[in-house]
């Protein structure tokens, strides 16, 4: 006889949640993972059946799944304070130390020793990116035209530079027409099964839902638009992540690239080599990894900060930053968890679903080109060649020590089999060590 979920008062959820924000690292893996733990199979809070239906809903999603999935378990014990209690407790603590790093960063970057350290933490990223991406391959590329759909994303992005967001969106529609017409070409025959739609949720209340959390998401850009005006360095970020909000499908790995190249190539916000760091800094800190956001933003408003202090414009970016990629995410959860029950036999959807997870591969692929040529090359030259523009490295600025090093972070991953933070802390080192000899 199956286990009969319990339900815990409101204090406990909230105790529970705020020790799970403290110690979930590891990742979308391994947050979920120590949820399932925590809350199926310890406490018994949720079915085993109800906790993968609401994960693979959260996969259909922009935005990180692990802190949704947390958001949307907080929703179903206890509503809406349930879920924000959930949600936020999630995020929080890595949220304050990813600003407190991200600070440290802005004012020592210029030191020596300092960008010895992450010269070791670029290395170590281009092995953990490699590392996703063989995972998520693996696991994803099951089917001829899944496998094509990433080969495709590959080259649409590395040799045509093509906006991220239209390769998402497209693929999307293009698994939701295949799904109808071939299915198997994306679900494998097993799991293609007849839509059930269940009980109609109220859509009034649905509606009502979607404005409040509108309301939520933009008030600090109206306000923002009213006092600074459009030319401003925070409605530029504000602008930017809030877009960034509705197509990071995939997770931070995915959108990371195009982020990369927008705040560096059509902002300026940041030099090239600076978004590995900030990719470091995220993976050693607790929560989602598109924390990353985070760094991004404070920089961006740090090194732009009329007229307030750089100190005080960084703070005013992360925050703005954190708040438009995480605004979202309430809203879709509390829009959307009414309907979960409908989507539980959605094959279109999950068609759908499954030509984004393929193109993202391809789209970790291309961040693992890009970071390779900004890691190991201290210039990258951009060729443009009729329709196609790509970046090629300029072979005499090789670096050899970073070579070294990313060598060093490929054998503790893949042959010695250290974690991730483990990993990160002895490449960090072995940077500053080669810098003092």
């Amino acid at each position: 006889m199956p286990d009969v979920p319990t339900k815990p008062d409101f204090a406990m959820l909230v105790r529970t949640f705020g020790r799970i924000g403290l110690i979930n690292f590891g990742g979308p893996a391994g947050q979920i993972a120590l949820m399932h733990k925590d809350l199926v199979h310890d406490r018994k809070w949720i079915a085993e059946s109800d906790f993968l239906h609401a994960l693979n809903f959260c996969h259909l999603l922009p935005g990180p799944e692990a802190q949704q999935l947390a958001t949307y378990i907080g929703w179903r014990l206890h509503g809406v304070r349930g879920g924000l209690a959930a949600g936020l407790l999630f995020v929080a603590p890595g949220a304050l130390v990813m600003l407190a790093l991200s600070a440290l960063y802005a004012f020592a970057a210029h030191l020596g020793w300092f960008a010895a350290l992450f010269l070791g933490i670029k290395a170590a990223v281009l092995a953990i990116v490699v590392q996703a991406l063989l995972r998520i391959a693996g696991r994803t590329l099951d089917t001829h035209f899944k496998q094509a759909l990433a080969v495709a994303a590959f080259f649409a992005l590395f040799l045509f530079n093509l906006p991220f967001p239209l390769i998402v969106l497209g693929s999307g529609l293009l698994g939701l027409m295949v799904s109808a017409w071939r299915p198997q070409w994306l679900v494998k025959a097993h799991q293609v099964e007849t839509e059930n739609v269940g009980d109609r949720p109220n859509w009034r209340s649905t509606a009502l839902t979607v404005s409040v959390w509108l309301l939520i998401w933009f008030a600090p850009l109206a306000l923002i638009g009213m006092a600074l005006g459009p030319d401003h360095i925070l409605w530029k970020i504000g602008v930017f992540f809030s877009q960034l909000a509705v197509v990071t499908f995939g997770g931070a790995y995915a959108v990371l690239a195009y982020m990369a190249q927008e705040a560096v190539q059509s902002f300026g916000w940041l030099q090239p080599g600076e978004m590995a760091d900030g990719l470091g800094l995220a993976e050693t800190t607790p929560g989602p990894l598109i924390m990353v956001t985070q760094f991004v933003g404070f920089l961006a408003a740090f090194r732009a900060p009329e007229p307030f202090t750089p100190l005080l414009a960084g703070l005013a970016g992360a925050a703005l930053t954190t708040w438009v990629t995480f605004a979202p995410c309430f809203l879709w959860i509390f829009a959307c968890a009414p309907w979960i029950d409908r989507l539980r036999h959605a094959t279109r959807l999950k068609g759908g679903l499954a030509a984004i997870t393929a193109t993202v591969v391809g789209v970790i692929g291309n961040l693992s080109a890009w970071f390779a040529l900004h890691v190991l090359f201290a210039r990258v030259d951009v060729i443009d060649v009729g329709v196609a523009r790509f970046s090629v490295p300029v072979w005499s600025s090789f670096d050899g020590i970073a070579a070294a090093l990313a060598a060093l972070a490929f054998v503790l991953m893949f042959v010695v089999r250290w974690n991730i933070v483990r990993t990160l802390g002895i490449c960090a080192g072995a940077g500053l060590l080669a810098s003092l000899l």
